[in-house]
């Protein structure tokens, strides 16, 4: 059933590749990769394979990838994704010795990629659970891990119909899940190889922490303002909430109350770009790529738009309250770039699926709004008691160290 399930899939992929720019880079992709690895594998290197689906199962496994490049150069890695958002960003990626797409899992694919590559250890970040690249690593003897995957009760391996693609998981050599839930549910069905280790993205958040851009025209545009807002991944919705009441804070030119406004928008795309701008009319509004060419076009700027990528986990720092977008559409975006300088993270109701948002709320560092009276309130809250605020930030940033050590306590267990 699975295999059919699959080729099915490839055909709707071929087909819809005729429309969709996106599906037909992966669709392209996942044809090039085998030219990739005939012309890149050397037959006498020892593989390590990293499986990412997307951008964000990336930035999970790339403290992993960067330790055993560390610790082990006798090993070359191998990395690949499901997604044209993961490769297409990080298709030069120098961490890795090999960027491809992962070729659709069918048999025949399987055995022609692991017979290239000869993998003598996998790591499947989170989600990863391809049936019959699995099925033919342990056929082979490969140990394969599941590195901060996270399960829920809801998933097809836990009901009755799922026994038989539940067999997949069967061929880990071990689990290392970010949470106790997960280890109960895997012992649920006599999996007991399971070790609670956390998510490798906090590793993450800290090394981007250590490796932050100083910005100029940033450092220039918030000059001696006491006060900065950086709201990140900012979708409308977000924007419809926060504008109105920054836009009120500084026409009035309170002194006392001075703020400063960065927004970075999920989508740089001019017409969403001038949406924002139009919500900020009376306001000086600069974007960043018109004060690359001339920095003096920031100096006593209210509004700086990132209208560029790249730039926004080091922003963060400058902030004294965040906000994270997302929570009103498709969900909340990475929290944990903006918690981990120690600043207070807003974000939207859409978080009940992110555990490190329910955590970080928990831990008094992220504040969840439903609407404009409730954004208000809080940074009412703010602009009037300085002691919580800065309470809020030390919740957030100590919630990230606390949980920093995913990727030492995997690389102690894994042999290599």
């Amino acid at each position: 059933m699975y295999n059919l399930i699959i080729y099915l899939y490839l055909m709707g992929v071929a087909i819809a590749s005729l429309f969709n720019e996106k599906v037909r880079k992966m669709w392209r992709g996942e044809r090039e990769a085998f030219s990739i690895l005939r012309e890149k594998v050397d037959p006498n290197a020892r593989y390590v394979w990293v499986h990412a689906a997307s951008l964000g199962e990336f930035e999970q496994g790339r403290p992993l990838m960067e330790q055993i490049r560390c610790d082990h150069p006798e090993y070359k890695i191998l990395l690949t994704f499901f997604s044209p958002s993961g490769y297409e960003v990080r298709k030069n990626y120098a961490g890795a010795d090999i960027i491809c797409y992962l070729p659709l899992d069918t048999i025949t694919n399987a055995r022609r990629f692991l017979r290239l590559i000869r993998p003598e250890i996998a790591f499947f970040i989170k989600y990863e659970f391809w049936y019959n690249y699995l099925h033919i690593l342990k056929h082979r003897h490969v140990p394969v891990y599941s590195v901060s995957s996270i399960f829920r009760e809801g998933q097809v391996f836990f009901r009755w119909y799922g026994w038989q693609y539940g067999r997949v998981l069967r061929c880990f050599t071990h689990f290392f899940v970010q949470n106790e839930i997960s280890k109960t549910l895997l012992e649920r069905i006599h999996l007991n190889n399971v070790t609670i280790t956390g998510d490798t993205r906090f590793d993450r958040v800290l090394q981007i922490k250590d490796q932050a851009k100083q910005l100029p025209i940033v450092e220039k545009f918030v000059g001696d303002c006491p006060n900065v807002f950086v709201a990140g991944s900012s979708w409308p919705p977000d924007e419809a909430i926060f504008i109105p009441y920054f836009k009120e804070k500084m026409s009035s030119r309170d002194s006392a109350q001075q703020w400063k406004l960065v927004i970075a928008p999920h989508v740089i795309g001019d017409d969403h770009l001038k949406q924002i701008e139009k919500l900020l009319e009376g306001l000086k509004v600069v974007r960043y790529t018109e004060a690359e060419k001339d920095e003096s076009l920031v100096e006593n700027a209210d509004v700086l738009i990132i209208n560029c990528f790249g730039l926004l986990s080091s922003i963060y720092h400058y902030g004294t309250v965040t906000y994270v977008g997302g929570g009103f559409g498709v969900g909340i975006h990475n929290v944990l770039e903006a918690a981990v300088w120690s600043k207070p993270v807003f974000i939207g109701p859409n978080n009940q699926k992110f555990q490190e948002a329910q955590e970080l709320k928990a831990a008094g560092g992220c504040l969840e709004i439903g609407n404009y009276d409730d954004f208000e309130r809080q940074m009412n809250h703010f602009c009037q008691d300085a002691k919580s605020l800065e309470e809020a930030g030390c919740h957030a940033g100590n919630y990230v160290q606390q949980r920093a050590g995913a990727t030492r306590d995997i690389l102690a267990y894994v042999k290599l």
